[in-house]
């Protein structure tokens, strides 16, 4: 019989879509299930973006684009990268792709050959290790518990690299933890990594604007490790666009050269509507921005105070992004009617079924002993998914 390839068996499936098709099937079945398992804004697209997608649909934007996308999509983004980080590019160092996802995969299979090393820290976002398996790659995790923030330090860094590190992956604001590292902490990794030119540093900021302590920090900014940097980012998160699938990469032009080598033979470029649509969300004004992380905020700190309440969880403050991610060691080898808890992935289902609220276990993001809820709901749906939790976490013996 047929067989799959080794390269797709090595994968695993995503946890946090697998949580979700759990929490919907159980709805399905009519059960009162609050879901907080999913990384998405519960924000519509603010209209002016919507009505950008129309005109560009009126004015038939219906054929195919450059591979890396419009040249004023990209143009819109090097004034962005200027205005907000104080960074140059070039439109042809930016190449557009179906959302960030694809961005990090474009930019592992470009620079990763088989055997290559890539550092990953842990916590980290669960499609990660499993892109670097796809490239051929080896992921070497470096964990950094909730007592550091869960962000590494450079002597964790520094002893992570070896003569076949490739890449290394850092996202700041972070998913799964809101972990945010400040501009000194990028500055002392940097430092380390210049000493090593050919490792290409992947820096996820798709967070970027959900970002609770003012500006955000790049660590393209320092210019030694400045041709070593390629950033990801695009519009999901911080324009509530998850379906448009739209990111992007800024990198050095061997790079970008690259990754629209690679994308013209599997994809080409991302849907010539969502693009006009994340173009006139990058030259608006950016009040909606505003709207929405004032919102995550106050959601931010209601959460920290819910979650510090239950007995057995030790929470921090997540300074971004819309994540809790508390260590629930406490919880491991507990029990309720027979029932053992002996991981976080446990912890998780015991959650789906006992208090009817979906969240996932920290295993997939290499935190086995954290889970991780998303707090992009309403205020009181949040209040209600942390009572029933508080409860079930209080049956276990």
């Amino acid at each position: 019989m047929a067989q799959v390839s080794n390269r797709l068996a090595a994968l695993s499936p995503s946890e946090t879509l697998a949580m979700s098709q759990k929490s919907n099937e159980l709805k399905a079945q009519g059960v009162d299930v609050i879901n907080l398992s999913v990384g998405e804004p519960d924000f519509n697209t603010p209209d002016f973006i919507k009505e950008a997608a129309k005109k560009a649909i009126n004015e038939n934007f219906s054929f195919y684009s450059p591979v890396p996308g419009y040249l004023s999509l990209r143009n819109a983004i090097v004034n962005k990268l200027k205005r907000e980080n104080g960074l140059d590019y070039k439109p042809d160092q930016i190449v557009c792709s179906n959302g960030a996802k694809q961005s990090v995969c474009n930019l592992l299979l470009t620079v990763v050959n088989p055997g290559d090393e890539v550092i990953v820290p842990a916590p980290y976002w669960v499609s990660y290790v499993e892109m670097v398996k796809l490239a051929g790659g080896i992921n070497v995790i470096i964990s950094a518990g909730i007592e550091q923030n869960f962000k590494i330090t450079p002597q964790q860094l520094d002893a992570a690299i070896t003569p076949k590190t490739k890449a290394i992956i850092l996202c700041s604001p972070s998913n799964p933890t809101g972990s945010v590292y400040s501009r000194q902490e990028l500055k002392d990794l940097a430092d380390v990594l210049a000493q090593y030119p050919d490792i290409t540093i992947i820096s996820d900021e798709i967070y970027e604007h959900i970002n609770y302590i003012g500006k955000h920090e790049s660590i393209a900014q320092f210019s030694n490790v400045r041709e070593q940097v390629a950033i990801v980012n695009g519009v999901s998160k911080a324009y509530a666009m998850t379906g448009w699938r739209i990111g992007w990469i800024a990198a050095p032009q061997w790079i970008a050269s690259a990754c629209n080598k690679l994308q013209g033979q599997y994809t080409s470029g991302p849907s010539s509507i969502a693009q006009k649509a994340a173009e006139a969300a990058y030259n608006a004004l950016q009040e909606c921005v505003t709207v929405m992380r004032q919102a995550f905020e106050r959601r931010r700190d209601l959460m920290v105070k819910l979650g510090s309440e239950i007995s057995g969880f030790k929470v921090n403050q997540p300074q971004g992004a819309f994540y809790l991610f508390p260590d629930c060691s406490e919880c491991i080898g507990k029990s309720f009617q027979g029932r053992k808890i002996v991981n976080s992935t446990d912890l998780a289902m015991y959650l789906l079924e006992e208090a009817h609220v979906a969240v996932v276990g920290g295993l997939a993001f290499g935190a086995p002993n954290c889970i991780r809820f998303s707090y992009a709901t309403s205020d009181d749906i949040l209040v209600e998914a942390m009572r029933r939790v508080k409860e079930a976490i209080g049956k276990l013996q």
